[in-house]
């Protein structure tokens, strides 16, 4: 069984997680790359603290803690605008402190906000589109019903 932290931008702090938890159960976004036949488990999820992140340097242990072998930096932290300006230094850092997977993203990214994104300069200028990559394969009748 894989055991997956969730940490999102505290932008969303009130956030339920429902685009998040939604995609994990349809193997869509960046949770495809686990098998419709694998048991996955949440074993924690907290937002980043704010920026710049403090809670990015002890949530993971707790998310250890609780068996965590992999953690999932939310969609929000790629899609919000403006986009997460740490987001790289997260994961290296959770990989380095932690030893644990990171995988940027959860949820497919809504159609919405790819379409205003590739109106926007930053998309390209910060690489976003290598970033995102497992974000983006879905089709897109998929990310519109994330909306």
């Amino acid at each position: 069984m894989t055991k997956i932290g969730i940490i999102i931008c505290a932008r969303y702090k009130d956030c339920g997680g429902g685009k998040c938890f939604r995609a994990l159960r349809e193997r869509v976004g960046a949770f495809s790359a686990y098998p419709p036949n694998e048991a996955v488990e949440i074993v924690g999820y907290s937002t980043c603290g704010g920026c710049p992140g403090g809670n990015v340097e002890y949530v993971p242990a707790e998310f250890k803690k609780n068996g965590a072998t992999v953690i999932h930096l939310a969609t929000g932290l790629v899609v919000g605008y403006p986009p997460c300006p740490n987001i790289r230094r997260f994961k290296a850092f959770i990989e380095a402190a932690y030893g644990l997977k990171v995988v940027i993203g959860t949820h497919p990214i809504p159609q919405k906000y790819m379409d205003i994104h590739a109106k926007l300069p930053f998309w390209k200028e910060w690489n976003m589109e290598e970033l995102a990559a497992p974000l983006l394969k879905e089709a897109p009748e998929i990310k519109t019903t994330f909306n």
